[in-house]
């Protein structure tokens, strides 16, 4: 909660930016109130997540390793949004708790506008610093994309990082993402218009992913979107009817152990939380639901695939890539 006040008031940022403060002085700064300016300033130097000098009175500094995880929106360590995704899924603990106890849900729409974006603001680095690599370091699937007049498609699309860094990545490929939430759709639109170099080659639909168009797509992507489905064995069943001849379908979805082991590590952890707040209740928001939950295993994966009619499941060799783990299914 501390981190997420610091980063909606701008707090960090003006640390950051403006160099080392006393109460007063970022309160002044932020047109924030002094002595909400102080609690705060105090508790981030307790916390060790501030420094703070001896003068009087004191004032109070932000490393350079703190601006970069805390307010450098370009950087692969930027975290900060993250603190908002937490604090938003707390605000919603009642319809959670209610969930809980009949089997319903809380849709992606229902967290608002913060958790929306907090996801697409700790993804950007990744798909804007890495992605162009990664594909690239997969040479037969780097030699489909650049296929001449390849048309790619970008289910659960979201914001649209993913979207417009698959386009620059690939500048003769027509980019299609597709998203059912209406206001991840706008979203992606307007990132989609401000960028002239690729805008003439995307386009973004509303439109649930299961009713692609049949025979279209050289790739499909699901960029962390999978174990949130519902229905998740009809969407890809979908996109490998979208296929040409050759096409294949790429999951990114979450690098999580192969199988349930008490106690997990830190990666397990951190995507059980993630799977209790927000994402297994917005599966289950939609009925009928495969009620995945973030904790999606690859043989849970391959299930999916196989049901789909897909006949090969492969884990590629892209590593290193955030939490995050790239299948390639085909056949």
């Amino acid at each position: 909660m501390s981190v997420h006040l610091g980063d909606r008031l701008g707090w960090y940022r003006s640390l950051a930016a403006d160099g080392p403060a006393t109460p007063d002085e970022l309160a002044e700064r932020t047109g924030t109130h002094p002595r909400y300016a102080r609690e705060w300033l105090e508790q981030q130097a307790v916390t060790g997540l501030l420094t703070v000098d001896g003068t009087d009175p004191p004032r109070f500094a932000l490393s350079p390793a703190g601006a970069q995880v805390l307010t450098d929106e370009t950087d692969l360590d930027y975290l900060a949004p993250l603190s908002r995704m937490i604090c938003s899924a707390m605000v919603q603990l009642p319809a959670l708790l209610d969930a809980y106890r009949t089997g319903g849900g809380v849709g992606w729409a229902q967290y608002g506008t913060d958790v929306r974006r907090s996801q697409e603001d700790v993804n950007r680095p990744w798909f804007e610093k890495r992605l162009p690599d990664a594909l690239r370091s997969v040479a037969d699937l780097d030699g489909l994309l650049r296929t001449p007049g390849a048309v790619i498609a970008d289910i659960g699309c979201g914001g649209g990082w993913s979207t417009i860094a698959l386009a620059r990545s690939y500048p003769d490929a027509e980019v299609r993402g597709y998203d059912i939430d209406r206001a991840s759709v706008e979203d992606a639109r307007a990132k989609v218009t401000a960028d002239r170099a690729v805008a003439s080659r995307i386009t973004i639909t509303e439109a649930d992913a299961a009713t692609l168009p049949n025979s279209t797509f050289h790739a499909v992507f699901a960029f962390e979107c999978i174990h949130d489905l519902p229905r998740p064995v009809d969407v890809l069943a979908a996109a490998r009817r979208s296929l040409v001849p050759g096409g294949v379908v790429i999951v990114m979805d979450e690098a999580v152990a192969d199988e349930f082991t008490a106690p997990g590590d830190e990666v397990e952890r951190l995507m059980y939380g993630y799977s209790l707040a927000v994402c297994l209740p917005d599966g289950m928001s939609r009925q009928p639901s495969a009620g995945t939950g973030t904790v999606m295993r690859a043989d849970t994966l391959r299930r999916y695939a196989h049901d789909a009619g897909f006949t090969r499941v492969d884990v590629l060799p892209i590593e290193g890539f955030a939490f995050f783990r790239f299948y390639r299914l085909s056949g």
